[in-house]
């Protein structure tokens, strides 16, 4: 029989965060958050809307617009006779923006991880392969304008965030290819997330600069395969980055006798 679950309300993340969001779409962010996190497990049936409209403190018009939006995104399925029940993983339609947002800005983070650089070393060598064929001088302009942005922020960490991602973003664009070209956008909430874990650290940021300036010097220089090259060591030292900065971050959470 599946079970009933008593959502874990934190009302902090029902505050009102610094762009305005209707009451139903923080309610669907909070149940996202607790799905994606495993405290609402799959096959977990909610209860039934005014038990859980109480329970969050919001109308049960806001719940049922909340739900609608979860299902919409393939992580809950509502039955007239059963109710509301969590669906299973690979049901969730991984890709959408809102779940991304909600994997990442979670402590779902650290499952996310990996899959997503696996994700980037199939698609983002033969991304930079493509650029180095195809970029235009504006494409190339793009790419490089990021870089150069990388470099003044190395003082700015979230402003070399920003760089960094736009600079992955400018190199899918260079593709132009129809369904390569959205593909950066549509995880970048992904792609900041993991940037932010790797660009604190001042020396390996410098590094990594220099790996991305290989990549787009041979990206410049039409030079296909040493560009799927560059690209694949700047992913695999930044995977490399990540265990040490999730290392480092467990050590110091983990309390010493």
């Amino acid at each position: 029989m599946p079970t009933k679950q008593r959502l874990i309300v934190t009302s902090k993340r029902l505050q009102v965060p610094s762009f305005e969001r209707t009451l139903h779409a923080q309610v669907a962010r909070e149940l996202g958050l607790q799905i994606l996190e495993g405290k609402l497990a799959p096959g977990t049936v909610l209860p039934n809307e005014t038990e859980f409209g109480q329970q969050l403190g919001v109308s049960r018009t806001a719940l049922r617009e909340a739900v609608k939006v979860l299902a919409a995104k393939g992580l809950v399925e509502v039955r007239r006779k059963t109710g509301t029940r969590i669906r299973p993983q690979h049901d969730w339609n991984a890709l959408d923006p809102d779940v991304l947002n909600w994997q990442f800005s979670g402590k779902g983070f650290e499952v996310g991880i990996p899959d997503l650089l696996e994700l980037r070393l199939i698609i983002e060598p033969a991304g930079a392969r493509l650029a180095a064929e195809r970029a235009t001088a504006e494409n190339l302009a793009q790419i490089e304008a990021a870089l150069n942005g990388m470099e003044k922020g190395i003082e700015d960490s979230a402003s070399s965030v920003e760089s960094d991602l736009q600079f992955h973003l400018a190199i899918l664009e260079a593709t132009h290819n129809t369904f390569m070209r959205p593909f950066g956008a549509l995880i970048q909430e992904a792609l900041r997330a993991s940037f932010k874990l790797t660009n604190r650290d001042k020396g390996a940021f410098e590094k990594s600069l220099r790996r991305h300036r290989d990549v787009l010097d041979a990206i410049q220089n039409r030079d296909a395969e040493a560009a799927e090259v560059a690209m694949r060591i700047v992913l695999n030292r930044t995977s490399e980055d990540i265990e040490r900065s999730l290392t480092y971050k467990d050590n110091k959470e983990t309390p010493t006798a």
